[in-house]
């Protein structure tokens, strides 16, 4: 066995060296046919080193990048060949590709970014801190109440634009040495008040039951994924029912470390096929497009897993169940709304339909929901979270020009003290 999982590991290592070259070429011929951008004319860098499995993590970031593009020219700094040919496939922002440090410098030495913002802890990001004069702000790809929220990585960054109470109640709870006040900024969802968009279904009465389980995690404290333990079960129920429709919508990264993950989810996938074939009034969707928003904003219903997707709902007060992992090991944060959640354990997710028609027609857990969507989001007013986002903006965006001016000073007063030396 141990053979031929190396041989295994061996092919995919070939493979992935293939696409990579690939997509390094194809990069380079697309960017080869645009303009190259004006000297100066950015101010706002997106760092972005991860492949295309993880663009999950920018696309979230899209549209309110865009607004904030219309004020502060936005570019996105892509590390990863793979990553930048998605990003310059998508055309949501201006791409740069710096797959080399010295790549990076030149981007750097040709660009005013003033505020550089990440959304992942990705180890190449150190590469990035190495430049001052501007800010390195952390934003995430997310909210929750993950291990992952917590990391002395924050440490890392001048900033972090955080989501709300709940945020900074976690990062105190756990970081040492930390000023909150001074490091951390509220923001709320932005993405929250782009939550909308066509759906692919009719409006029929039918009632609508999003699936969102996330992968199966690297490690035992990390295995949140449902699919497996969950899914088959809880998918069968509701494509059976003639009264509901199911949204699947899994984490792009489903299968990856676990054959029998990816297995569970093809077999779900499959019998969407098959459930619509059979009735092609049902509708059902499996959805595994870069948009994410109206799949919220629109289910009765969410079914998810310890993820960001708990709290990409919580944003939107509406109903939702918390798939209980089945592996002891995988942490749980006892605090915050996982203490209040409905929880979906595997034993009862086949009667995902009963459960789903009582926790959606229950109108105290669904104010208890928007309870604690303020305590993590403060105020999700339509265009609130945009307002606190470009407001965090304009602040960093003033302090740099202060310290800015106040390097310039220095700088000349020692140039000065020089020439009179001399």
């Amino acid at each position: 066995m141990g053979i031929i999982a190396d041989a295994r590991k061996a092919v995919a290592l070939v493979r992935r060296a293939v696409s990579n070259r690939a997509a390094y070429v194809d990069v380079r011929r697309s960017l080869a046919l645009l303009p190259k951008p004006a000297t100066d004319h950015f101010r706002i860098a997106v760092y972005f080193a991860d492949g295309e499995v993880n663009m999950y993590q920018m696309r979230q970031w899209y549209k309110p990048l865009q607004l904030l593009a219309e004020t502060w020219p936005v570019v996105v700094i892509s590390r990863s060949a793979t990553g930048a040919q998605a990003l310059l496939s998508d055309g949501a922002l201006p791409v740069v590709f710096a797959p080399t440090v010295r790549a990076l410098e030149s981007v750097v030495a040709a660009q005013d970014i003033r505020i550089v913002l990440y959304v992942n802890q990705n180890t190449r990001n150190f590469q990035m801190f190495r430049y001052g004069h501007r800010w390195h702000v952390f934003i995430n790809h997310g909210e929750s109440d993950k291990m992952y929220m917590t990391t002395n990585q924050f440490k890392a960054y001048d900033y972090a634009l955080i989501a709300g109470d709940a945020a900074r109640e976690r990062l105190g709870r756990v970081l040492w040495d930390y000023d909150l006040d001074a490091r951390t900024i509220a923001i709320g969802r932005p993405q929250a008040d782009h939550f909308s968009g066509a759906l692919p279904y009719p409006d029929d009465g039918r009632r609508v039951i999003l699936y969102a389980p996330t992968w199966e995690g690297d490690r035992p404290a990390a295995h949140y994924g449902s699919i497996a333990s969950h899914g088959e079960s809880l998918v069968s129920a509701v494509l059976a029912s003639p009264r509901h429709r199911l949204i699947y919508r899994p984490h792009p990264r489903s299968g990856v470390v676990d054959a029998a993950y990816g297995d569970a989810h093809r077999r779900i996938v499959a019998a969407i096929a098959a459930a619509n074939a059979a009735d092609p009034l049902a509708h059902h969707v499996y959805d595994d497009g870069p948009e994410l928003g109206w799949q919220l904003a629109a289910a009765d219903l969410a079914v998810v897993d310890i993820s960001a997707m708990i709290y990409d709902r919580l944003a939107v007060a509406k109903p939702l169940l918390v798939t209980r992992p089945v592996d002891p090991a995988a942490l749980v944060d006892r605090g915050g709304y996982l203490a209040d959640a409905a929880w979906l354990d595997a034993d009862s997710a086949a009667s995902i339909v009963e459960i789903a028609d009582r926790v959606a027609d229950d109108p105290e857990a669904t104010q208890q929901l928007r309870v604690w969507s303020h305590h993590y989001f403060g105020d999700t007013s339509p265009g609130a979270a945009t307002a606190r986002f470009h407001a965090a903006i304009e602040l960093l965006m003033q302090r740099w020009a202060e310290w800015d001016a106040r390097t310039v000073t220095v700088a000349d007063e020692r140039d000065e003290a020089e020439l009179d030396d001399a």
